[in-house]
């Protein structure tokens, strides 16, 4: 279907005036070593004749959702490269970390990195003409009309795998309904998250013989040992203080954060947060909030004693959010005070800690509804009644056993749409 590519060239023209400010967003997420030419498309690709496989993600924690898939594409697909790209440089880095993971095992592929071309027309030609992938598969809700459609012309198949569309996404999107319709016209099969997230891609014109339900990626969570043991060797150095974990947090949720231990400590004097911010960028203001508040730190990143003083120790570290999870009593998942959406509720359901949200959760209600079932799940409104909730399971170890058991079984229930995703995916291969 050729859709309405007169739309994509309306949107071609708007992104080219708009260079300006999109070439400064991007400016900033850099790596030493690496070109800003990039962006454009100019790319050292494969070799001539090399097989590849292209994975785009967003960021850091699309990435960290689409590990199994990359793992098991590395594993399957050995004779080919698998090209990760992403918009951030924390999800380059993370990239780099999944990459060295598969680095030890024999017969996998080569994983490399590139930072995604602006959606510009040329710079997408370059990046496909010279990349030339036998098959592209985009995650989540990365859909860009020119690189979706460039794929088309050159006969690589394209795939939207772990698909979700959130209320307010989908309204966005609605907004731009005929170019939309233009790209989801170029996405060869789509393995939506939910029932409810593949009617709303095809309602913005997604064909309906080419969408099915997979399911979550996230459920899919492989045993990571190496976290496990980052976690026994924290827990044992904090000694038989209570420790809870707030992960991926954001401005403005911090401060109800310090406000909800400061309640705590009242009731425990040793208690110990573990704050880990979303973005690497907000650490240093983290850490000077924290002072602001008169919560002594130490920071992991300079690998400081967490003695009886220290009120927090900072997660200011990429990689090792699963660990510092798995090194509470308890974990608050963050971006669910503020409107953001939430984050992966999951990650402290795998390593066997109880899991506490906050009501904004519009990018992960299916997850929070599994939970919710099983009763693995801890609804807060605000600092006080994160503070009435983490004092009552920090004096209640059956209660904490109880959510940890019952936030592993919703894991282990839900697995499945890895093996699902990939079935699709053959097909297209």
């Amino acid at each position: 279907m050729a859709g309405h590519p007169w739309v994509r060239r309306g949107y071609s023209a708007a992104l080219l005036a708009l260079s300006p400010l999109v070439w400064r967003r991007v400016w900033k997420e850099s790596l030493p070593g690496r070109s800003r030419a990039e962006r454009l498309g100019r790319i050292v690709g494969s070799p001539e004749g090399a097989h590849s496989l292209w994975l785009h993600c967003a960021s850091v924690g699309e990435v960290q959702a689409a590990r199994p898939l990359i793992e098991a594409l590395a594993r399957r697909h050995p004779d080919h490269r698998l090209v990760i790209t992403t918009m951030t440089a924390t999800g380059a880095e993370r990239a780099h970390a999944v990459a060295e993971r598969l680095q030890g095992e024999a017969h996998t592929a080569e994983v490399s990195h590139h930072f995604v071309p602006l959606d510009f027309p040329g710079a997408a030609r370059r990046f496909l003409d010279r990349l030339r992938p036998d098959l592209a598969i985009f995650f989540e809700t990365e859909l860009w009309p020119n690189l979706l459609a460039g794929c088309e012309r050159r006969g690589i198949p394209v795939a939207v795998v772990n698909g979700r569309l959130s209320p307010r996404a989908f309204q966005g999107y609605r907004r731009l309904g005929r170019l939309m319709a233009e790209a989801l016209s170029h996405v060869s099969w789509l393995g939506a998250k939910s029932e409810a997230d593949a009617e709303r891609f095809r309602a913005l014109g997604m064909a309906a013989e080419k969408a099915e339900v997979t399911g979550s990626l996230k459920f899919d969570l492989d045993r990571d040992d190496k976290a496990f043991e980052v976690s026994e060797r924290l827990r044992t150095g904090f000694g038989r203080r209570p420790v809870w974990v707030a992960g991926s947090t954001h401005e403005g949720e911090d401060e109800a954060l310090l406000e909800a231990h400061a309640r705590l400590r009242e009731r425990y004097s040793e208690a110990l947060l573990i704050l880990v911010p979303r973005h690497p960028r907000r650490f240093e203001a983290a850490a000077e909030l924290c002072r602001h508040e008169g919560m002594p730190l130490a920071r992991r990143s300079r690998d400081e004693a967490v003695t009886c003083e220290m009120a927090v120790y900072l997660g200011d570290t990429m990689g090792e959010l699963s660990a510092l999870y798995g090194a509470g009593d308890a974990a608050f998942v963050g971006g669910s005070l503020v409107p953001i959406g939430g984050h992966n509720l999951l990650e402290p359901a795998a390593m066997g800690v109880p899991v506490l949200t906050g009501p904004e959760l519009a990018n992960f209600t299916d997850v929070a509804e599994a939970l919710r079932e099983r009763q693995a799940l801890v609804d807060v409104d605000d600092a006080a009644t994160l503070a009435e909730a983490l004092t009552r399971l920090l004096g209640d170890a059956a209660e904490r056993e109880r959510l940890a058991a019952a936030g592993r079984a919703v894991v282990e229930a839900n697995r499945g749409a890895l093996a699902r995703t990939l079935e699709g995916l053959e097909r297209l291969l």
